[in-house]
């Protein structure tokens, strides 16, 4: 029997996809949980084989959750299901040690098969998922332009983003400017929204 814990913080969607996991014979829910941090916990009272995990929590994302539990329960393998598939964020659960990523359009048999996958060493990574995050590329932002710029998504001024970040003004504009001209954008704006839709915030 395959151990699951399933965290994700809409409840309707948790307990449908708890019940479809049920219905097979071979897979156990185990418990569920509503937020990121109560998913660290949960998964770390239960030790499950593995832990299927919407990328979108509060508390703590998918990802901070999969690194938390690499670190204490490192026979737990980690899916995640979401539905903001973008190649930045494939890339980032994948160097955080997640060994499934897939939307949440998949049907209840497929997931089924990607956490049998993942139980046996395995990985399962959506196809359609793999191909956009090969085509977009690697980022080209460094960590603090991309901090930054997510700093500046809902338009503070930047003295904010200065003392958010406990930067200088000036450097907060050097790196706004550098993402900027990288992005090959005409504003700041325009380099958030792009960014994001690459999935490298």
């Amino acid at each position: 029997m395959i151990r699951v814990v399933l965290a994700d913080d809409e409840t309707l969607i948790r307990d449908a996809v708890a019940q479809l996991l049920a219905l097979e014979d071979d897979l156990e829910v185990v418990a569920v949980a509503g937020n990121g941090t109560e998913a660290v916990a949960t998964i770390e009272r239960h030790a499950p084989d593995v832990a299927v995990l919407d990328l979108q929590m509060p508390g703590a994302d998918g990802i901070e959750v999969a690194e938390a539990v690499r670190r204490t329960v490192p026979a737990c393998g980690v899916v995640i299901v979401t539905s903001h598939g973008r190649p930045g964020h494939l890339k980032k659960a994948l160097a955080a040690g997640v060994r499934g990523f897939l939307p949440k359009s998949v049907s209840a048999a497929v997931l089924a098969g990607a956490v049998r996958q993942v139980a046996g060493g395995g990985r399962y990574v959506d196809p359609e998922l793999a191909a956009d995050a090969i085509s977009a590329g690697d980022s080209p932002l460094t960590a603090r332009e991309a901090d930054v710029l997510e700093l500046a998504a809902d338009g503070a001024p930047v003295e904010e983003i200065a003392e958010r970040a406990a930067l200088a003004p000036g450097t907060v504009r050097n790196y706004l400017s550098s993402a900027v001209a990288k992005l090959g954008v005409a504003n700041r704006h325009e380099a958030v929204r792009l960014a994001r839709a690459k999935g490298w915030l």
